[in-house]
């Protein structure tokens, strides 16, 4: 059993830790945190099913007060795993890693850490093999995630020359009140991070991007246009999308308007938190133009990372070398694909 830490409880942390304890492989030792976020306070309530740690200094009372028990440091956390996956602010996981450092500890980072931090730059289904044996990984963001999921089912297929993405992206998180766009569109400069970022994961291919800021919370949406090295058709694409157990296909005229229809899809399920690890694939979307296929996805941002992220410690602590069967675990154990099982 491969023993694993969390660093930061927040939006991705307590989303890693639900997947974590979900794998018949690894053990969730605990997570830490610094305040009594309204994320601990819930975990308190829920009775504490992960053992807490304290990854601050002076904020004893602010727990005691509301009777929230810890049961060490967070030093005393990764002095006991294998592996740290850090969910904490961008900027405090590259302080942490000293100690993982200090303890010769892996750790798997988010998309919002430096490349600099990170020995390799990981996605489970694109690089898998490029992570094997390596200590220290970073995440690409949610929004590439998904495209690379789709453009590496398509890469694989027929092989891809160049992608173009438009990113219409949600402007933050559900619960978060430090963004103040309301009633107005954003547009960043081109290229897009993500485009670039796709690049190093799969320099094979030519991209580009567009990122567009809406004030929405549930959801990105992002359209893909591809040149494939051999034409193919959508009946073609479709089958390779259906047989992917992180993609899901949906359809307009079934009633999956957009990011807001699955969402509330997801909660109806009955997914802890409205999550779902899966990108979608609206069909109506898939068009050609020329040679060029274009479709768009849904990106649901706060869980979309936890499969590759739990990827990447198969790929850290050589748990299976071979790529499907290790990305076939992770799906196995979280439940994906169920649609593909009825």
């Amino acid at each position: 059993m491969v023993k694993v830490g969390i660093a930061g409880y927040g939006v991705i942390g307590q989303r890693l830790a639900d997947g974590v304890a979900l794998q018949e492989d690894m053990e969730l030792v605990g997570v830490a945190d610094v305040a009594p976020t309204l994320a601990i306070r819930a975990l308190k309530e829920k009775g504490m099913p992960y053992q807490l740690y304290n990854a601050g200094s002076g904020n004893e009372k602010q727990f005691a007060d509301l009777e929230i028990p810890f049961s060490g440091s967070f030093e005393e956390l990764v002095q006991q795993v294998d592996i740290m996956l850090d969910a904490t602010s961008a900027g405090v996981g590259a302080k942490n890693k000293e100690l993982y450092q200090k303890y010769n500890k892996k750790a798997i980072f988010q998309g919002g850490e430096k490349d600099s931090v990170a020995d390799v730059f990981f996605h489970g289904y694109a690089n898998y093999e490029q992570g094997i044996g390596k200590q220290f990984f970073k995440l690409t963001s949610c929004n590439t995630t998904g495209i690379i999921r789709a453009v590496d089912c398509l890469d694989r297929a027929v092989g891809v020359e160049k992608v173009a993405l438009t990113i219409i992206r949600r402007v933050a998180d559900p619960g978060d009140y430090h963004r103040g766009l309301t009633n107005a569109l954003q547009v960043d400069k081109a290229p897009s991070h993500q485009a670039l970022d796709l690049m190093t994961i799969m320099p094979h291919i030519d991209a580009t991007g567009i990122l567009v800021h809406t004030p929405v919370t549930h959801g990105h949406i992002i359209t893909v246009l591809a040149t494939p090295k051999r034409e193919i058709s959508k009946e073609e694409l479709l089958n390779h999308f259906n047989q992917h157990p992180r993609i899901r296909v949906v359809r307009l005229a079934d009633g999956f308007l957009g990011n807001a229809s699955l969402f509330r899809y997801a909660r109806d399920l009955g997914n802890p938190r409205g999550d779902m690890y899966e990108i979608a694939v609206f069909e109506e979307t898939i068009v050609h133009s020329g040679k060029d296929i274009m479709f768009a996805i849904n990106i649901p941002q706060e869980s979309i990372t936890i499969p590759e992220t739990i990827d990447g410690i198969r790929a850290a602590m050589e748990m299976q070398t071979d790529r499907l069967e290790a990305v076939g675990k992770t799906n196995d154990y979280l439940g994906m694909a169920k649609w593909l099982k009825k």
